[in-house]
């Protein structure tokens, strides 16, 4: 390939006219080649099919290969591994005026409180499921979207079952969009050669099992950002093999929801899979929606934020945090109270400006965690001392304000900290709309 100057996989099953994925499947060891393709690879590579396939008629104890053409064959492996970063997709388009030209089905997985979900909807997708296993999550989307079949429930079980088989899955016919964002896992490795047996355990496997019985056009995964770099991109480069594996073309990118009309930094990597034979028909090639003119910050989307219950901070902690102007944080404090509020992570110096930290109204919010008060990454209104409350963490997150969250204070926060800006997934789901409708 060094000699051709064939730099990635990607072009060398351009060179020979088939798929990423078909080239893995033909130069993995289970894989019986088909005779018009090994000649396709041989003429693309310069190569003879001695060069190519280590004999069969040599006896197993002495194989008759020279060092020369095993180094070959090691190189060309080596090279075909799975680079993350070829798979990054940097095309934009403006997705404002995309509408449907018909009506598209979406199934949601790891749903949450309905984030990704009702974000899809609002570009125009349509609801066949949304699977959740957390009950007050559930109860939030049933009571959000009581027209919404939503199933509550592991998601292993349900794949195992098949999801064709559940109950309250009704939908038949043909799958427009699978999405969710399961959770980031590290799974076990060979090599990456075991496909789906590289991933049992982890929370990806079963969203493979069900893209794989199912099928749809377009599947839809986001994640944290790290994901990127998660295991040394081991990761989600296994994540590529499998969804290659299983007849789907890959690009991903990360988006920041602040591009999106979402007043918050909050970067998730998006991951995009579109089915073989789109990609053989294709008019035109996917591509992530263009970032918006419109950035709000902090005081566009927190003007009269209905009342809703907040946490507080203790005494001693909002005596500190009134010390700290808007924009600011431990850096503003004196040396001795920073160093008494921030205790052995004080020695660690500028990376940690998430401490003691007060919003602006001038600037979006950083990314909302969880828990409105944590120490490590404060979020503190900024002209009032307290945390943000319920409704204000929605706003932030561009719930719309009558979108209800179920169970305590706790499990609400957690819920809206955990899912999808709305606006984010609204933007991503136009950029599908926009693809599908050529077909």
């Amino acid at each position: 390939m060094k000699i051709k100057n064939i730099k990635t996989q990607t072009e060398l099953a351009e060179r020979i006219g088939m798929s990423k994925s078909q080239l893995s499947q033909m130069l993995s060891e289970d894989f019986c080649p088909v005779k018009t393709n090994v000649l396709n690879l041989m003429d693309a590579l310069s190569i003879s099919f001695d060069e190519l396939i280590v004999s069969e008629n040599a006896d197993e104890k002495e194989p008759i290969i020279s060092e020369e053409r095993e180094f070959k064959q090691v190189e060309l492996l080596e090279s075909l591994k799975i680079d993350r970063f070829s798979y990054k997709l940097d095309d934009y388009m403006d997705v404002a005026k995309v509408r449907p030209s018909k009506e598209y089905t979406v199934l949601e997985t790891f749903a949450g409180a309905g984030g990704l979900a009702l974000g899809l909807e609002e570009a125009g997708l349509h609801s066949v499921g949304a699977i959740e296993i957390d009950h007050l999550a559930s109860k939030t989307l049933k009571k959000n979207r009581p027209n919404w079949s939503v199933i509550e429930g592991d998601i292993n079980d349900i794949a195992k079952r098949g999801i064709s088989n559940h109950e309250l899955f009704n939908f038949s016919g043909e799958l427009d969009v699978l999405s969710g964002g399961y959770p980031c896992q590290s799974f076990s490795y060979a090599g990456l050669r075991h496909g789906l047996n590289d991933i049992r355990g982890t929370l990806f496997y079963p969203y493979s099992q069900i893209l794989r019985e199912l099928k749809p056009k377009i599947f839809i995964a986001e994640n944290v950002k790290g994901l990127v770099n998660h295991d040394e991109g081991r990761t989600l480069e296994t994540m590529i093999q499998i969804f290659e594996e299983s007849g789907y073309d890959i690009c991903w990118n990360i988006l920041n929801s602040w591009d999106y009309d979402v007043a918050q930094k909050r970067e998730r990597i998006v991951i995009i899979g579109i089915r073989n034979d789109l990609i053989k028909t294709q008019k035109y090639s996917f591509r992530f929606p263009e970032v918006s003119k419109n950035r709000p910050v902090l005081k566009d989307v927190l003007r009269d934020v209905p009342q809703s219950v907040g946490v507080g901070y203790s005494e001693k902690k909002r005596a500190i945090l009134e010390m700290v102007p808007p924009g600011g944080c431990w850096i503003d404090l004196p040396v001795e109270i920073a160093k008494d509020y921030m205790g052995a992570s004080y020695n660690s110096g500028g990376g940690r400006r998430g401490m003691a930290r007060r919003m602006s109204w001038d600037e979006p919010s950083l990314t909302l965690t969880t828990s409105p008060s944590q120490k490590q990454t404060e979020r503190c209104h900024p002209s009032e001392t307290r945390p943000f409350t319920v409704r204000e963490y929605a706003r932030i997150q561009s719930f719309p304000d009558e979108w209800t969250f179920e169970g305590g204070i706790g499990a609400q926060y957690k819920q809206i900290g955990n899912a999808v800006p709305v606006n984010l997934a609204k933007y991503v789901g136009l950029s599908v709309i926009k693809y599908l409708n050529q077909f």
